[in-house]
Parts: structure tokens; C-alpha cells; sequence
């Protein structure tokens, strides 16, 4: 099953801020990246060019409307993606945790719902 993982940092994060132990502790990106594509799980992902190049689209009334972000009005700033290959979900959070991005920010795991299934 393909996971995609939303590499987020957490603006509000108030409650539980990493502290320097964490981004001390956090392992390097291009370790994560080698482990995690050597042992098949990695598919593909990158980083996201900054909000405020964002843009947003909607069609109403017929009529195509274009928004320029920034659109960050949330707790959590999406930064990139990677898209896992994983026999379970426990796999996929085994995965997660040894990227940096655990322990600095937050990662959002979403399961692929491929077109056709029901």
C-alpha cells in the first residue's frame, strides 16, 4: 500500500515544542532518504516551493478563479511530500519516525485510496 507522508512544521505547536534535544537528536534527511530508498519503501517526493508562490484554483458559476497564496491560516505548514511504498501502516510509522522531520515537526500519513476502489 503507497502512503503519503505531508512533512509539515508545526507553527502553533504550543503544547509539545521540540526542544534542543530533538533537533539534536533528529537523524540527517539524506540518511533518512538513502535507508528508506535502498530498502524499497521510498517512491518519490520532494520540497514545496514557499506559500506565498502558491496558487489556488476554483471554477464556479462556470467562471475559472485564481488566488495567490499564502493559504498557512492552520496549526501546520506543509513544507514537502514523500510517497511510501508499505506493507502495513505500522511500517509506514516505522519508516516516518527516523525522519527528521518527526522530531522537529509533524508528519501527516495518509493512505493512497487508488482510483477505481470502491
Amino acid at each position: 500500500m503507497r502512503y503519503l507522508m505531508l512533512v509539515c512544521e508545526d507553527v502553533q505547536d504550543s503544547a509539545t515544542p521540540p526542544t534542543q534535544a530533538d533537533r539534536d537528536g533528529a537523524p540527517d534527511v539524506e540518511a533518512w532518504w538513502n535507508a528508506a530508498n535502498a530498502s524499497g519503501n521510498y517512491v518519490m517526493g520532494d520540497r514545496l516551493r514557499p506559500p506565498g508562490e502558491a496558487m489556488a484554483v476554483r471554477v464556479r458559476g462556470g467562471e475559472t478563479l485564481v488566488s495567490q497564496g499564502p493559504f498557512a491560516e492552520g496549526g501546520e505548514l506543509v513544507l514537502g511530500f514523500d510517497v511510501l511504498e508499505c506493507e502495513s501502516a505500522e511500517e509506514a510509522v516505522r519508516i516516518a519516525t527516523g525522519h527528521p522531520m518527526a522530531h522537529e515537526g509533524v508528519l501527516e500519513l495518509r493512505a493512497l485510496w487508488p482510483m477505481g476502489e470502491g
